[in-house]
């Protein structure tokens, strides 16, 4: 595992969810939303989409992810969190369109 990609990778993912969040909480004028959809939704879709159900058990898929993985996926979640606290901020700071 090398570092640099692996940095890129989590600087896309967090850009990524950030981007499409703060997009979110503007049109639909909720602060949390991505949030909720990152770890309800989009988590365990790609889970569940890459498990091989014949070969093994769940717990033990969950345990075949290396860090890399792990990484990436806190990133993302991380980027949407930020757009909800920035979001947040900006209507606290007198923006209405936000």
């Amino acid at each position: 595992m090398q570092f640099i990609p692996v940095l890129v990778l989590m600087v896309l993912f967090f850009m990524m969810m950030f981007g499409i969040g703060f997009i979110l909480n503007m049109l639909m004028k909720t602060t949390w939303f991505p949030s909720y959809l990152f770890i309800i939704v989009i988590l365990p879709i790609v889970v569940y989409s890459l498990w091989d159900r014949g070969d093994t058990s769940f717990l033990h898929y969950l345990g075949s992810f290396r860090i890399v993985d792990y990484l990436t996926g806190v990133a993302g979640l991380v980027g949407a969190i930020v757009s909800g606290v920035s979001i947040q901020k900006l209507r606290k700071s007198g923006f209405k369109m936000f």
